[in-house]
């Protein structure tokens, strides 16, 4: 459906039997990343107007009963896994030898043109961070977020989320 796609057009926008198609035709990759790790990178962008993450992530536990923002808002929501099959699932942490991996089984060249990923290289960064900002936060505010995310943290894996404890 080519002569009907534009950038800017939803899914949402096509039948039923055209998304089957377009969803049929297409690689679909989804590139996924520990929930909690996603809370600590859009408050260190300052997405958010509180002054400490404790408060960040109380704001974001009381949005989402409301409009959660997509930049926190679970992946199973924006993405729908379930309905969707995805050919490739793509974690932080490991984009460098899967973007090698996907680029070669889409039959595209794998070259020195790929940019230069550092998601190994501050991983430790993110585990010290990732504690760190865990401590701040009450016994509370982790069970809600463990719930909030729970869908997220049952369909991905992501082994030593702090979330998943």
């Amino acid at each position: 459906y080519p002569w009907q796609h534009a950038p800017e057009t939803q899914l949402s926008k096509f039948n039923l039997t055209e998304i089957e198609a377009m969803l049929g035709s297409y690689t679909k990759v989804l590139f996924v990343r520990d929930p909690f790790q996603r809370l600590i990178s859009t408050f260190m962008q300052g997405m958010g107007s509180s002054p400490s993450f404790s408060s960040f992530v109380q704001d974001v536990l009381d949005s989402r009963q409301h409009n959660v923002p997509v930049a926190w808002k679970p992946l199973v929501g924006l993405c729908q896994p379930c309905l969707i099959q995805y050919d490739y699932v793509v974690m932080f942490g490991f984009l460098r030898q899967e973007l090698g991996h996907l680029l070669r089984r889409a039959g595209l060249p794998v070259d020195s043109h790929l940019p230069k990923f550092t998601d190994t290289q501050v991983w430790w960064t993110y585990s010290w961070l990732s504690e760190q900002m865990f401590s701040e936060l009450s016994l509370q505010q982790k069970q809600q977020l463990s719930h909030f995310y729970r869908w997220d943290l049952a369909a991905f894996p992501f082994s030593g989320s702090l979330l998943s404890d």
